[in-house]
């Protein structure tokens, strides 16, 4: 089968590896960002059999949001494979993050999540069924403190996650959740963090893989909900 898959929120690292594994295995990819250049030089990069779109979107404009599942639609047809991974965040604590900034992990993490996930599920439930994944962290299971927009966000698309999932399993909508509790290795971290073993970084290939083991669980008597992905080599739990 031939999926429509939508990456919401693409950029180098995860979210690029998500777009090269999928399309690899023969899936037609839109992928959403604000960075128009970077997610047009990746579709026109993606490997075959598969086939990439492009398209400029902020996941905090919820119009734009829409209008570019329109934009898939007429290009490829009804979606059948959500990933929301876009993510916004201001390493601040309670008293020294704005409003505004906490309001923008919001946007992003949460209600961005929220209409992809409405516009996409649609089409599944028209479809006979289909996959949504969300991108989680360490923060969505506990806080670390001193990122409370993050955390707060997290924690709701987490719960964003658990209510899909129980609402539209049985009809064939498989909903999970990616905790994500490392350093994803993406262009420049090692600068940055300069001291730290190379097995503690998480290589985002092989995430990728996990991601699209998630897809292909066509099985709705046994899909997983929650993924937990750490650090170092073979360290993916699926509760």
């Amino acid at each position: 089968m031939t999926h429509t898959a939508v990456i919401a929120g693409v950029g180098p690292g995860l979210g690029e590896s998500l777009a090269r594994t999928f399309a690899a295995e023969g899936c037609r990819v839109a992928l959403f960002a604000r960075s128009e250049d970077y997610i047009e030089d990746l579709a026109a990069d993606l490997p075959d059999p598969g086939e990439g779109l492009a398209v400029p979107t902020d996941l905090a404009d919820t119009d734009r949001i829409r209008e570019s599942f329109e934009t898939v639609r007429e290009a490829f047809g009804p979606v059948d494979v959500l990933v929301n991974h876009a993510s916004a965040a201001a390493w601040k604590g309670l008293m020294d993050v704005s409003l505004e900034e906490f309001e923008r992990s919001w946007a992003v993490n949460g209600r961005g999540a929220f209409v992809c996930s409405r516009e996409a599920v649609g089409d599944m439930l028209e479809s006979g069924g289909g996959t949504v994944i969300f991108t989680g962290a360490t923060s969505a299971v506990r806080s670390l403190g001193g990122a409370i927009g993050f955390t707060a966000a997290k924690f709701a698309a987490r719960g964003m996650a658990m209510d899909i999932a129980q609402e539209f399993g049985p009809e064939g909508v498989h909903v999970a959740h990616v905790v994500i509790d490392g350093q994803i290795d993406t262009p420049g971290v090692r600068d940055r963090f300069p001291d730290r073993a190379d097995e503690t970084f998480l290589d985002p290939d092989e995430m990728a893989e996990t991601y699209w083991h998630l897809v292909e669980q066509d099985d709705v008597s046994t899909q997983p909900f929650e993924v937990h992905i750490t650090n170092g080599p073979g360290n993916s739990e699926f509760i």
